[in-house]
């Protein structure tokens, strides 16, 4: 009986860590630049969201670098494949390696995910 209860409580907890990391949507921030060079030169200045999004507002070519480059909330399906990837494999609260997309090169930071 003890090995019954047991083995269910592992599977239990298996099966809600699995429900855990599936979100259906996710926010974010983002900077935008034309070359991978540029994009790992700003990752290794960013120390903070703060600093994330200053650097948005310098150097994003995207219209969404003056608001810090906020996203907003997204489902999967609303941005290319690879950003889309990125930002829902990324980990809230830290830069994204460079993602390379047609529009150039992106660093993610993860903002939240529900």
């Amino acid at each position: 009986m003890k090995k019954l209860i047991s083995s269910l409580l592992i599977l239990s907890c298996t099966c809600i860590v699995s429900v855990a990391k599936e979100f259906s949507n996710v926010c974010a921030n983002h900077i935008l630049v034309q070359t991978e060079l540029d994009a790992i030169k700003l990752k290794s200045q960013i120390k903070s969201f703060d600093d994330f999004k200053y650097y948005a507002r310098l150097y994003s070519s995207c219209p969404s670098g003056q608001r810090g480059g906020e996203l907003g909330c997204f489902n999967k399906g609303q941005m290319v494949k690879p950003f889309e990837e990125a930002a829902f494999n990324g980990k809230i609260g830290e830069v994204s390696d460079p993602v390379k997309t047609q529009f150039g090169y992106h660093l993610i930071w993860v903002t939240d995910k529900y």
